[in-house]
C-alpha cells in the first residue's frame, strides 16, 4: 500500500470552505487505498497577521517568543482539517510539530531539522487512519517550540517523506506547478512538466517561490520525488526529480526567476589583509545570514571595499553586525541599499556556453539596463539590477532564451 505525503499551503486551506474541499480530495485517495500524511500551513495570512500584533507589543520581540506565537497558526489549520476529515467519517489525528516528532537545532525562526522520529505518525497510518502534521515547526533540545522559516511547511513534507520511506511528496499550492517565469508577470511562460533538483534547488534560491529551496536539497539528498500543482485544479503540475542521464550534457535555459526581497551591504575602505572576509562572514554565519552575491573591488592602496547581498529581512541584523565588524577592522564604514533587485536565467551547464551570458548580458545592455553586481554558479547567472526594471528585464529574458 503506497504511503503518501500531502503538503497544503496556506491558501490552500485559507478558509473554511477551502479546507472542506482538501478534506475532500484527501477523502476520495483514502477511498482507493492509499496511506496518506498531510503536512498543513497556517491558514491565510494568519503568520502575518500574527506578526503585526507582535510588533504593536514589542518591536524587538525575542525569537523564541516569536516561534511560541507563529506555530499557533498550524495549529489552528490541522485541527479545523482534522475535524473536516472526521465529519466526513475518517479517523484522523492532528500533530504539532514536536508531537510529530520534528527535532531541530536550537536556532529560533529559522531552524533546520536535524532528527525526525515520527513513530506516532507511523502507528496512525498503520492503522489505515490519516495523520494532519503541523509544518514550519518543531522542537529542540530545550523543549521549545522552533520554526523554520519561512515556507518551512515545505522542509516539513520532504523530511517526513523521508523519515516514512513514503512514496512520494506532493506539494499543493496556488499556482499550477512551476513555470518558466512567473505567470503573473510573463503572460507566455509555460508550465514545465519535469525540472532537476539542482535547476528547481537554483530556481528557488532565485527567487521562485513555489518551493523552500531548503526543501529541495532535503529531498536531492534523500532521492525523494516532489510532485507540484494546484490545490484548485486537476492538471498535471510539475514533477521534481534526479535529471535523467540522456539530458546531462544538454545545454539550455530552464527558466528565469527574479527575487525583489534583495539588499546590498557595502563595506568602505577595508584593509586589504589577510582573514578580513573571514571575521565577516564567519559573524554573519553563527547568526544564520545566508549570503547570495559577494563583491571585493581591487586593492587600492592596501584598501578595497566589499559588497554583499541578503534578504531584507535579514538587513537589520547584517548591517548591526557588519557594523560592529567593521570598526573592529578600522574599515571606513558601512552603506546599503534596498531599491534593488535580482534577476537570474537558471539551466543545467549554462555557464559552460560562453553565448548565453554574452545574450544574457547583451539583452539587458539593449534595454538600458545597467548591471550592479554578477554572480553564477554552475546552473545559474544571477545579476543585481535596479528593482524598478525587474518585470521589463524578467520577460525580456524570457524572450530571449525561451520563446
Amino acid at each position: 500500500m503506497a504511503i503518501i505525503v500531502q503538503k497544503y499551503g496556506g491558501t490552500s486551506v485559507g478558509n473554511i470552505d477551502r479546507i472542506k474541499i482538501v478534506a475532500e480530495k484527501i477523502a476520495k485517495r483514502i477511498e482507493i487505498g492509499e496511506k496518506i500524511a498531510v503536512v498543513v500551513s497556517a491558514m491565510g495570512d494568519t503568520t502575518d497577521e500574527l506578526l503585526e500584533m507582535a510588533f504593536k507589543i514589542n518591536t524587538n520581540p525575542k525569537k523564541r517568543e516569536l516561534d511560541m506565537l507563529l506555530s499557533t497558526g498550524e495549529q489552528i489549520s490541522i485541527s479545523l482539517l482534522a475535524m473536516a476529515l472526521q465529519k466526513l467519517g475518517f479517523t484522523a489525528h492532528a500533530f504539532t510539530g514536536a508531537q510529530a516528532g520534528i527535532i531541530t537545532n536550537n536556532m529560533h525562526s529559522k531552524a533546520k531539522i536535524f532528527k525526525v522520529e515520527s513513530k506516532r505518525i507511523k502507528e496512525v497510518l498503520n492503522r489505515g487512519e490519516i495523520a494532519i502534521i503541523a509544518g514550519f515547526q518543531g522542537i529542540n533540545e530545550k523543549e521549545d517550540i522552533t520554526t523554520l522559516g519561512r515556507g518551512g511547511s515545505d522542509i516539513t513534507a520532504v523530511a517526513l517523506t523521508a523519515s516514512l520511506n513514503a512514496d512520494i511528496c506532493e506539494i499543493y499550492t496556488d499556482v499550477e506547478g512551476v513555470f518558466t517565469a512567473d505567470p503573473r508577470i510573463v503572460k507566455n511562460a509555460r508550465l514545465i512538466d519535469e525540472i532537476s533538483y539542482e535547476e528547481m534547488s537554483e530556481m528557488a534560491s532565485a527567487g521562485a517561490k513555489v518551493m523552500h529551496p531548503r526543501s529541495i536539497d532535503y529531498a536531492n539528498r534523500h532521492g525523494i520525488i516532489i510532485k507540484v500543482s494546484s490545490s484548485f485544479t486537476w492538471n498535471r503540475g510539475t514533477t521534481i526529480k534526479r535529471r535523467e542521464e540522456k539530458k546531462m550534457e544538454k545545454i539550455e535555459v530552464a527558466g528565469v526567476t527574479y527575487d525583489k526581497n534583495v539588499a546590498k551591504v557595502i563595506i568602505k575602505g577595508v584593509p586589504d589583509k589577510p582573514g578580513i572576509a573571514y571575521t565577516l562572514f564567519e559573524a554573519l554565519a553563527e547568526h544564520e545570514i545566508p549570503i547570495d552575491m559577494i563583491i571585493q573591488s581591487a586593492n587600492r592602496f592596501g584598501i578595497n571595499d566589499i559588497a554583499f547581498t541578503v534578504s531584507e529581512s535579514d538587513l537589520k541584523d547584517a548591517i548591526k553586525i557588519t557594523k560592529n565588524v567593521s570598526e573592529k577592522m578600522g574599515a571606513e564604514g558601512v552603506e546599503y541599499e534596498i531599491e534593488i533587485g535580482k534577476i537570474s536565467i537558471v539551466g543545467s551547464g549554462i555557464t559552460q556556453d560562453p553565448h548565453i551570458p554574452a545574450r544574457m548580458f547583451g539583452a539587458l545592455a539593449i534595454e538600458g539596463i545597467n548591471i550592479d553586481m554578477i554572480s553564477t554558479s554552475g546552473l545559474r547567472i544571477s545579476c543585481l539590477i535596479d528593482e524598478r526594471f525587474i518585470e521589463k528585464a524578467v520577460n525580456m529574458l524570457h524572450e530571449e532564451f525561451l520563446t
